[in-house]
């Protein structure tokens, strides 16, 4: 929800007027180390509080959380939009390689998810995890770099890429020329 209204510059109200209820996580994005808001009508959130005491939902002293939740908000959108720049940088350097191994479409890419699409039949994107999230000694002596990239395997031909604000510009130019190194080297 923050990301996509920080991606159309408009409130997170203005997106959600039409739904009946509304769940906001505060971790990742927003940086808290947990925790989530539920909104909708009063019958609905009683009947969500009393089925989160029935499991043994509840936390007690939570106010350090609820702090963290606060400045998440607070800083939401000069945070997700750092978050949505590094996604876009990251997809940039993908066409910029013209890479016959993937390919992006930077239209697609208004948040922090970039989606990648793998070329041919080989690596799959399973595959293409596994080389990226894996160090060899080759490429510490070819970049002088160890980096170990984590991307998602997301369906036969795609592998996905988010962004979250523990991923710096740093991070984001080390995992460009991690998926450069991995081309180059599945191209060989």
């Amino acid at each position: 929800l923050m990301n996509a209204a920080v991606a159309q510059d408009v409130e997170p109200a203005q997106i959600t007027q039409h739904c009946d209820s509304v769940s906001l996580c505060f971790s990742k994005g927003l940086g808290a180390p947990a925790g989530a808001v539920l909104a909708g009508r009063r019958e609905f959130v009683a009947e969500a509080w009393r089925a989160r005491k029935l499991l043994g939902g509840g936390m007690r002293q939570a106010g350090v959380l609820a702090a963290a939740a606060r400045f998440g908000l607070e800083h939401a959108e000069a945070t997700l939009r750092r978050d949505h720049d590094n996604a876009r940088h990251f997809a940039e350097g993908i066409q910029e390689l013209n890479s016959p191994l993937c390919s992006v479409n930077l239209a697609a890419v208004e948040t922090n998810i970039v989606m990648v699409s793998i070329r041919g039949d080989w690596p799959s994107p399973t595959e293409l995890c596994e080389q990226l999230r894996a160090v060899s000694e080759e490429e510490l002596a070819e970049t002088g770099q160890a980096v170990s990239v984590l991307l998602f395997p997301w369906s036969a031909r795609t592998v996905r890429a988010v962004w979250h604000r523990d991923v710096s510009a740093r991070d984001t130019e080390l995992a460009k020329n991690k998926l450069e190194f991995v081309a180059r080297k599945c191209q060989e």
